[in-house]
């Protein structure tokens, strides 16, 4: 009997988590029609590239790897190249002009024209493919994907029109996809979306990101419920009560503020000032004493000063977030910013203010993080990262497991939540012990 290799498949990913999810389920129709996945993006029968272009570092580093690619597969009509993501926008001539050996451009979530293409060149069928395209085996925390697009139209974001416009997915839809997760071992679940409190204003009846997350919360097994990016005007005091409220929805949202001063905000777009989205704050605090706030920040916006960048190190300096992500203002073609601002601020004053930025967020996490040495919490064991064991807590804090010298403890395994008591700190993550491994400790007798 002879045996048939079966074709392969590469799909190489940046960006944010929506792409990973995007990723994922593509890895998963390719799998469900037969073929296999390699780690060899040099040799693959079909390679796909999910792209970014949030930055422009993210798109050149996309064109450069695609341009090397394309000198590599020339004149190989075996071989196949498909691009998707957000550097595949409405307009593609020019993309099919600059690189004309692409054999399927793809939008965002434009899944089926790469599995058909790969499907005819190799001889496959992928009918059905994507209706149970959830992977084997998924990580311990994975991600979906609940809606589509983003109606803000901030003047600096290109997202709305490479993604669209805003489109919920059915409710039942995702809770069947969560169930299948959990079904093959997944115990934390972040919902995603470009603005994920606006799931469900564009479904009839309407639904929210309330409603879904209770529908989620009740499916056996699953342990813990995240979602992420949120809007600081649709964080609605319902989606607030559902955190406070829902056991297994975890105490922590990320609520970007993206700078501090009014007139940037204004020019950003953003829809609100530094006092509301200061009151949105207190009003979570309030609401969920123990709650865990991360963030996100752009530097070097166009005409932003040296005071008014002070304003945004002054919400830091108020909120001490958990965690902020902070990026340069990047010129992105095609933004209302590309069209009606000058970005002039030298890239030399960006990187200065990033590094302001970081250094007084390193201080924080330094100072908060070490006030946490003694504390116990239930951790999720996710796996392995540079050799060591690790987890999370509810609270989204990266968590290393030491195992005690000396004791009998079995290892934790992914996907068991062990508790734990924390032993020492740094800015950005945790060390820990297990607490029955620590008693075990205290009982071995000294000899």
């Amino acid at each position: 009997m002879t045996n048939h290799k079966l074709p392969s498949y590469h799909v190489w990913t940046v960006g944010c988590q929506m792409n990973t999810s995007d990723s994922e389920r593509l890895s998963a129709g390719f799998t469900n029609m037969g073929f296999e996945s390699t780690d060899d993006m040099a040799n693959a029968d079909v390679v796909v590239m999910n792209t970014c272009v949030v930055r422009q570092s993210a798109e050149d580093t996309a064109t450069g790897i695609l341009g090397r690619l394309g000198k590599r597969m020339k004149g190989n009509t075996n071989r196949m190249i498909a691009v998707m993501g957000c550097m595949v926008g409405p307009q593609q001539a020019e993309l099919k002009r600059r690189f004309p050996y692409v054999d399927v451009w793809a939008r965002p979530q434009e899944f089926e024209p790469i599995l058909e293409t790969a499907g005819i060149k190799h001889g496959l069928d992928p009918e059905g493919c994507l209706v149970e395209a959830v992977s084997e085996n998924p990580n311990v925390a994975s991600f979906i994907p609940i809606v589509h697009g983003c109606d803000k139209f901030c003047t600096f974001c290109i997202i709305p029109y490479r993604r669209g416009r805003e489109n919920s997915r059915p409710a039942f839809d995702i809770v069947h996809e969560a169930e299948m997760m959990v079904a093959r071992g997944v115990k934390d679940i972040t919902l995603l979306g470009q603005n994920v409190d606006s799931y469900g204003h564009d479904i009839r009846p309407r639904l929210d990101l309330a409603d879904l997350m209770e529908q989620v919360h009740e499916i056996p097994g699953l342990e813990r419920i995240r979602f992420m990016t949120s809007h600081p005007n649709d964080m609605s005091v319902r989606i607030i009560e559902a955190i406070r409220d829902l056991p297994k929805v975890c105490e922590m949202i990320n609520l970007p503020f993206q700078a501090g001063d009014d007139t940037v905000l204004a020019n950003m777009r953003r829809g609100y000032t530094r006092g509301q989205f200061l009151d949105k704050i207190e009003q979570i605090q309030q609401m969920i004493p123990n709650v865990t706030l991360t963030t996100d920040l752009i530097v070097g916006f166009s005409g932003e000063t040296d005071a008014q960048f002070e304003k945004s190190m002054d919400v830091l300096r108020a909120v001490e977030f958990s965690k902020v992500h902070t990026s340069e203002y990047s010129y992105r073609e095609g933004t209302y910013a590309s069209r009606k601002m000058t970005d002039d601020i030298p890239r030399a004053i960006k990187k200065a203010r990033k590094a302001t930025v970081e250094q007084l967020q390193n201080e924080i996490q330094t100072k908060n993080n070490a006030t946490l040495i003694g504390s116990n919490f239930d951790v999720l064991v996710e796996g392995r990262k540079r050799g060591r064991l690790h987890g999370r807590n509810r609270g989204d804090k990266l968590i290393y497991l030491n195992m005690a010298v000396g004791t009998e403890a079995v290892e934790p395994q992914p996907g068991q939540t062990v508790q734990v008591e924390i032993t020492d700190s740094s800015p950005w993550s945790l060390e820990a012990e297990l607490i029955e491994s620590r008693v075990q400790k205290e009982k071995v007798p000294v000899v």
